[in-house]
């Protein structure tokens, strides 16, 4: 069965900064490009960042541009996402996702034919 499985959530203040790790397991890791995303109470999935193991394109969403940072380490199969600069609209449930190829459109981003996601992980961010 093919995995991903995200972590590194948790409580910060505004200003301050989490890693979170998006670890890959069971599926060809250069093939995919990994996506992560974001789900914040009462709105919908949202895309935030995409980084394309094959060919190291990268796509950010305009709201992390400059704050955000995603990275591969594909001997570990492992993606990351450093943040940077939280907010408190930071806060959401982040997933990481195995997607076809992503794409950036008018400042969101995007995944597609997203064959796997993995379980989120929680980040809070206090004023």
């Amino acid at each position: 069965e093919v995995q991903l499985q995200a972590s590194g959530g948790g409580l910060v203040q505004a200003g301050g900064s989490l890693r979170l790790a998006c670890e890959a397991s069971r599926f060809t890791f250069e093939d995919y490009a990994i996506g992560w995303f974001h789900q914040a109470p009462g709105k919908e999935r949202e895309g935030v960042s995409c980084i394309s193991s094959s060919d190291g394109d990268i796509y950010y969403a305009d709201s992390v541009k400059g704050r955000f940072t995603i990275s591969s380490d594909n001997a570990k199969n492992t993606v990351y996402l450093q943040m940077n600069s939280l907010k408190p609209e930071d806060t959401a449930v982040y997933y990481c996702a195995g997607a076809v190829i992503c794409t950036e459109e008018s400042g969101s981003v995007y995944g597609h034919d997203i064959d796997v996601w993995g379980k989120g992980t929680l980040v809070t961010v206090s004023s």
